[in-house]
């Protein structure tokens, strides 16, 4: 497995996003419970994300993230993905 930093930028829908926020989170907890997402969280004022994700491809660690209740709700704008080689602190492997 390797550590991928995922960006999500939102849409301006903030209304549709704070509807659909709780069932957001709780498919992160069970991603989370699963392992596969090590950490997540908004950026700046809110209109970014970044997930920490464990996966054998940038693919798979985008397609864990496929169900996510804010992509099927349309307030995900743009996702990207990044290998990320942690050498040091608490997601090195």
């Amino acid at each position: 497995m390797s550590t991928y930093a995922v960006s999500y930028t939102y849409t301006d829908d903030v209304a549709t996003r704070d509807e659909v926020r709780p069932s957001h989170r709780d498919f992160l907890r069970r991603l989370n419970e699963d392992g596969v997402v090590r950490a997540s969280g908004p950026l700046d004022d809110g209109s970014r994300a970044l997930l920490v994700v464990e996966a054998d491809s940038a693919e798979a660690a985008l397609a864990a993230l496929d169900a996510d209740p804010f992509a099927h709700a349309g307030v995900i704008g743009e996702r990207g993905v990044q290998l990320w080689n942690v050498v040091i602190g608490g997601f090195a492997n």
